[in-house]
């Protein structure tokens, strides 16, 4: 029986006569809570239990177990369950609002890459009892709304910048561990400001892959863009080529430089590596193709297999030259993305093996909605000013081809 009559009290005061019972303040607690519990329940069934009366609103359908923390330890209680219609008692509406306290703590912790093995030591610093691994989860998956909100949202404005990666994670797929491609691509808009677009987790950087990831980007608005920076993987370089019309690419100088390098003697990359870098810190584009040509001829006659894989590269390379100098140094590379795929890793290593891919959008996608506020919030990446400088004469750029916007992946 749940209610508190005379004799449970009765008998609850009798025990606090006896020596060295130290759990009677718990248990008093316990007994007047859930008394109180009661009377308000019958306010809110408009009737005592098996009383007939006409002001009865609805029926009792059992109760509900609910532990409740307090200064003098936890106490179990029984929630009424009703037929019709909920109930939750006066009482315990602090603890609801602590609940979602604990709530935004477990979803933060967790975006700063707190493991859900360690959860539940976070939990009881907090002064509560702990909390399980399946709880964690059960918290955790209501981010996927938020989530699924801000990588679908509708891109509003051109993105004249746009940069592209990818990073490599752990997840348990097919009762297997595979190595899984996370894509993502942040862009500047027309106001200079930052702003991560979109993410995506597949099984490699395929070009069928890429272009997919591209194409729901151009779904959701993509437009207006000048130049697309990225490194030069075999499946991304295509899906660029075949599915962004008309925009410039620029490929990773980090990237490329690690490539040459390869292809000289350990003794002479810091050689090579100076007078490539001499290259790019010309004041024009026409200065930097005239020191171009002079460096791969001298390559030539030492290193041919470099001075071919520069001169092959030279359109790829330089392609940012042709924008704003206030805006080069930005440009010749992924760093502005790898920056960010660092973080991501950072995090996601204290997981280590995700336990799906949608593990990995709800964890990657809150730290990038964390992101993307703080750049909403800070520094514009370039000037307004300069952003007027860029040439928006002609076809606009990375503009999708109609066909293979409603082509099926």
């Amino acid at each position: 029986m749940v209610a508190i009559d005379r004799v449970s009290l009765v008998e609850l005061l009798r025990k606090a006569g006896m020596d060295g019972d130290v759990d009677f303040l718990r248990e008093g607690v316990e007994a007047l809570a859930q008394a109180v519990i009661e009377l308000e329940a019958s306010e809110r069934v408009g009737a005592e239990r098996h009383e007939r009366t006409l002001e009865r609103s609805t029926y009792r359908n059992g109760y509900r177990d609910r532990a409740w923390d307090t200064r003098v330890g936890r106490v179990n209680l029984k929630i009424l369950k009703l037929r019709e219609g909920s109930f939750f008692p006066e009482l315990l509406q602090p603890r609801r609002r602590s609940e979602k306290a604990l709530l935004a703590v477990v979803q933060e912790a967790y975006v700063h890459g707190v493991s859900t093995r360690k959860m539940d030591e976070l939990v009881k610093a907090l002064g509560l009892e702990g909390i399980s691994k399946s709880e964690v989860s059960r918290i955790c998956q209501s981010l996927d709304g938020a989530v699924e909100r801000f990588l679908n949202r509708p891109i509003e404005d051109p993105v004249p910048y746009l940069w592209l990666d990818a990073t490599y994670l752990k997840v348990r797929e097919g009762g297997r561990v595979v190595s899984m491609a996370l894509v993502v691509a942040i862009g500047v808009g027309i106001n200079g400001e930052r702003e991560v677009l979109g993410l995506d987790v597949g099984p490699s950087e395929d070009a069928a892959f890429w272009q997919g990831f591209l194409r729901r980007l151009a779904e959701r608005g993509l437009s207006g863009g000048r130049l697309v920076i990225s490194a030069a993987h075999v499946g991304l370089k295509r899906a660029i080529v075949e599915t962004l019309a008309g925009a410039a690419w620029q490929r990773c100088r980090v990237h490329f430089m690690r490539n040459l390098l390869a292809q000289v003697p350990k003794a002479a990359q810091p050689m090579v590596s100076a007078a490539v870098r001499m290259i790019f810190i010309q004041p024009d584009q026409a200065a930097a193709r005239a020191q171009f040509h002079q460096v791969a001829s001298a390559l030539e006659k030492r290193y041919p297999k470099a001075a071919t894989l520069l001169t092959e590269a030279e359109e790829d390379i330089l392609a940012y030259m042709a924008f704003p100098e206030q805006h080069r140094r930005q440009l010749h590379s992924t760093n502005p993305l790898e920056r960010l795929n660092k973080e991501i890793k950072r995090r996601s290593n204290v997981v280590g093996i995700f336990p799906n891919r949608a593990a990995v959008i709800r964890l990657v996608g809150a730290l990038l909605m964390e992101q993307n506020d703080e750049w909403a919030v800070g520094r514009r990446y370039f000037s307004a000013e300069s952003m007027t400088a860029i040439d928006r004469e002609g076809t606009p750029l990375l503009q999708m081809l109609p066909e293979l916007g409603s082509a099926a992946e």
